[in-house]
């Protein structure tokens, strides 16, 4: 799969919903009925960080679940996309992009979302074939007013922001014509995951998911 294809395979799953949950599982059990509630609530395409002992095997368990699209995050080696690929991620996410990644990727046929910040290393990506990127770390690197202005010089580019955005903030940039998503943790709680409370994240993810460009105005 070239970088072009999977950059374009990437903008589908990032069209699925307004927000793509970054999930941390420290607890395989939580796995399915996380992803169950996650989809239930509107959310589909659903990152997986590979932060975690369980978080391959999660992702295994998660590509079960009907109606969801299950990605792993924090891609940084070939061996991350590899082991990804194996465990039945259908996307993967990086926090930045290298040429070992983009050839790693293209090897194992998966679709990458990566990262990038600054104006050259969007510049970068495109010359890659990439246009659908992560922009990371969102906030601390200027948020919806430095993708405001990204959009002027670089208008073929559309971004899903991730890191520091919250339902409160999340606003900011749906709003943009080059933000596509934003991806968030606040959907996905590990406290609610402890305690099990399936119903309140599902909550959680309908209220996510009604963040459409149509109810932004």
């Amino acid at each position: 799969m070239t970088p072009t294809a999977q950059s374009a395979k990437a903008r589908e799953f990032c069209a699925l919903a307004p927000i793509v949950p970054v999930i941390v599982v420290q607890d395989l059990a939580h796995a399915q009925p996380l992803a169950k509630a996650l989809v239930a609530g509107g959310l589909k395409a659903l990152e997986v960080t590979l932060r975690s002992a369980c978080a391959l095997e999660a992702i295994r368990a998660m590509v079960d679940v009907e109606g969801g699209v299950v990605g792993a995050g924090t891609l940084l080696t070939p061996a991350d996309v590899k082991a990804a690929k194996a465990a039945g991620a259908q996307f993967g996410v990086a926090p930045g992009l290298t040429d070992s990644l983009v050839k790693a990727c293209e090897d194992e046929g998966l679709p990458l979302l990566p990262g990038a910040v600054t104006a050259s290393e969007v510049m970068r990506a495109l010359e890659l074939g990439y246009d659908m990127l992560k922009f990371f770390p969102a906030e601390t690197s200027g948020g919806a007013a430095a993708l405001k202005a990204m959009g002027g010089p670089l208008p073929k580019v559309s971004f899903c922001p991730t890191g520091g955005v919250s339902l409160k903030n999340a606003r900011d940039y749906l709003t943009l014509p080059n933000v596509m998503c934003v991806g968030g943790s606040w959907v996905a709680p590990q406290g609610m995951m402890s305690a099990g409370n399936w119903a309140a994240i599902e909550a959680l993810a309908t209220d996510a998911a009604a963040l459409s460009r149509a109810t932004l105005g």
